[in-house]
């Protein structure tokens, strides 16, 4: 049996529990400002200017299942884009682009009529970004800000990313800085999966480190 912490990290929060910061630079928020569990690493990560799930455990063997990209664990993300992709730019990206870094396996991606998130904090500016639109793409690999890069190729820029599902887990029900623990069982050579959920978590309160 394995521990599995499910995160929603915010916008503008580094994917791990310490800022590397040039000397005289501005910290960052981390993830130590917002789950005080012990000895636990990302399984994966989200860049900084992007949002939503992020899995955590201490089991070495339950990260490389969950973030190598062999095991094709499926990568849900919501994203705003600048502009309205139409349907020769939805299927490239289901087609596979060329980045610099290769092709890109294919994608699914759809339009949404609405999100279904909350609004980011800070939200963006509808007078700087007054035509937008929301997508859903589901991707089986993970190269660095592969999404942003995707959309950027066939000319749309991706104003805001959220990831809202890793295989069989889903960031419903978390809100920005909330995380959950999920106890699993993890057989040999198989995806794991989750046995028992306990209580969903309040946030820390970022100023005094006590949960609120």
């Amino acid at each position: 049996m394995s521990s599995l912490y499910l995160l929603h990290k915010p916008y503008r929060v580094l994917s791990q529990f310490t800022d590397r910061s040039a000397a005289g630079e501005k910290p960052r928020a981390t993830l130590a400002d917002i789950i005080a569990v012990p000895d636990i690493y990302a399984a994966g990560r989200l860049d900084y200017d992007s949002e939503g799930l992020l899995l955590l455990t201490d089991n070495g063997q339950l990260i490389h299942r969950i973030a190598d990209p062999r095991h094709k664990q499926p990568k849900v993300y919501r994203v705003q884009v600048e502009g309205c992709p139409g349907d020769a730019a939805l299927q490239a990206l289901r087609q596979g682009v060329t980045l610099k870094d290769g092709q890109t396996r294919p994608a699914k991606a759809r339009r949404l009529a609405t999100s279904g998130l909350d609004e980011r904090d800070p939200p963006l500016d509808p007078k700087r970004h007054p035509d937008t639109q929301w997508l859903e793409m589901t991707l089986t690999e993970g190269r660095n800000r592969q999404v942003r890069r995707m959309l950027a190729h066939v000319g749309f820029p991706v104003l805001r990313l959220v990831r809202v599902a890793i295989g069989p887990w889903r960031l419903d029900g978390l809100a920005p800085g909330e995380w959950r623990r999920e106890t699993l069982h993890v057989p040999r050579q198989s995806t794991p999966h989750p046995t028992r959920s306990s209580a969903k978590t309040p946030r820390p309160n970022r100023r005094n480190g006590e949960r609120r």
